[in-house]
């Protein structure tokens, strides 16, 4: 079971990375294609092709921690009905997260309005 801070955000990669990157390589792949900071303490999230296996990475403090999960049957769930075509990634939430973790397809479910403070523009 994880569980998260409630300000920590969560970011899903639009696209399958290479099962064999590590800590390095996807640090890289949150700057370069997310443009975001890899040690701004959010989680950021990636699929392989296969979808078999997911990885989280994030920053604790004084160093990376990586968190993965690989299915032996079956495949993750992708998320993409709210992803927008051209972008890298789509911001989660730990609900959301929590489906695809377990294999709940979202497509389906709704979620009832909640009240959310609105954001200020810069």
């Amino acid at each position: 079971m994880l569980s998260f801070p409630a300000n920590v955000r969560l970011y899903l990669a639009n696209r399958p990375v290479d099962g064999r990157k590590s800590f390095s390589g996807l640090a890289a792949v949150v700057e370069a294609e997310f443009d975001l900071s890899p040690l701004s303490g959010d989680i950021f999230v990636f699929l392989t092709r296969r979808a078999n296996l997911v990885r989280m990475l994030f920053w604790d403090r004084d160093g990376f921690c990586l968190v993965s999960k690989k299915l032996e049957k079956g495949t993750f769930k992708r998320v993409w009905h709210a992803a927008s075509a051209e972008g890298s990634h789509i911001e989660l939430d730990v609900a959301e997260l929590t489906l695809l973790l377990e294999g709940i397809e979202s497509k389906n479910l709704r979620r009832a309005p909640r009240w959310r403070p609105e954001e200020k523009a810069a």
